[in-house]
């Protein structure tokens, strides 16, 4: 399946500011839809490094208009991207049926609390340490079993605390807290995190590890190529969902995919909306 991201924020990476007001960002949700995107990620609040947080008046104010006119106009299964509980839950309330957290709910108290309250699916995501700093100097050992290892015991802390195991999506935080090397390492491995046995989102839409690669690619609107070969990658390796900017490209490249490697089931989800 794919994602559509749509950033409500005036500061993200790749779009900061450009749908931050809600006609901005029906018009693009609408366009997403359109491009085929089975998600929507709705975000208040840019978690690119060296993002500073901000106060949870703000990331409802940009977050509840959109989710509530998406939710009215479009029907669409949407996610709410937010470390907030409160947030998670207003979203929730509002139309919102997936919790995406980044810090797999560790960021606040009762975190855990609201995952069971909520019911509804939430993703787990590995991130070493905060928005802020994660890039200033990130260290592993072995950055796939580590990340699996990390990911599989949040995952039986989130079950043992009451969240339901069919509930649970697992992402490996491509560019949280990784360096050029950890993202490789962990792309290569992705079928590790696959055998855990719960669906895997994936989002490195247009992230610096293409740069890393490509230097020329210094602007996020140039990785689309890189950012269309980590799609299709994680798709063989067996992930469920990628997180993506470009649904168009992503959905075709997945079908044409699909078509050439005859995966009947593959090519049924990515024309499923």
């Amino acid at each position: 399946m794919v994602m559509g991201v749509l950033n409500v924020t005036p500061d993200s990476f790749s779009d900061g500011g450009r749908f931050a007001s809600v006609e901005a960002a029906l018009v693009h949700a609408r366009a997403l839809v359109a491009a085929g995107a089975n998600w929507l990620d709705v975000g208040g609040e840019s978690t690119r490094p060296s993002a500073q947080p901000v106060a949870e008046e703000v990331e409802l104010a940009r977050v509840l208009p959109v989710i509530y006119a998406l939710q009215g106009e479009l029907g669409m299964p949407m996610s709410i991207d937010t470390r907030k509980p409160a947030v998670a839950r207003a979203a929730m309330a509002a139309g919102a049926s997936m919790w995406n957290d980044v810090t797999a709910l560790t960021s606040a108290p009762d975190s855990l609390k609201m995952a069971v309250e909520i019911g509804g699916p939430v993703v787990l995501m590995h991130m070493q340490g905060e928005p802020a700093t994660m890039q200033d100097a990130p260290r592993y050992k072995d950055a796939a079993a580590e990340v699996c290892a990390w990911l599989d015991a949040r995952a039986r802390v989130a079950m043992a605390a009451g969240v339901r195991r069919e509930a649970i999506w697992l992402d490996p935080g491509i560019g949280f807290g990784k360096r050029l090397e950890h993202n490789l390492a962990l792309l290569r491995h992705l079928d590790r995190l696959v055998a855990l046995g719960f669906p895997i989102l994936l989002g490195a839409s247009r992230k610096r590890t293409v740069q890393h690669i490509d230097p020329t690619a210094a602007d996020p609107l140039d990785r689309l190529g890189g950012s269309l070969a980590i799609a299709l990658h994680g798709a063989r390796a067996g992930v469920a969902m990628v997180r993506v900017h470009d649904v168009r490209e992503t959905v075709q490249a997945l079908k044409v995919q699909a078509a050439i490697l005859g995966d009947r089931t593959a090519k049924a989800a990515v024309t499923t909306s």
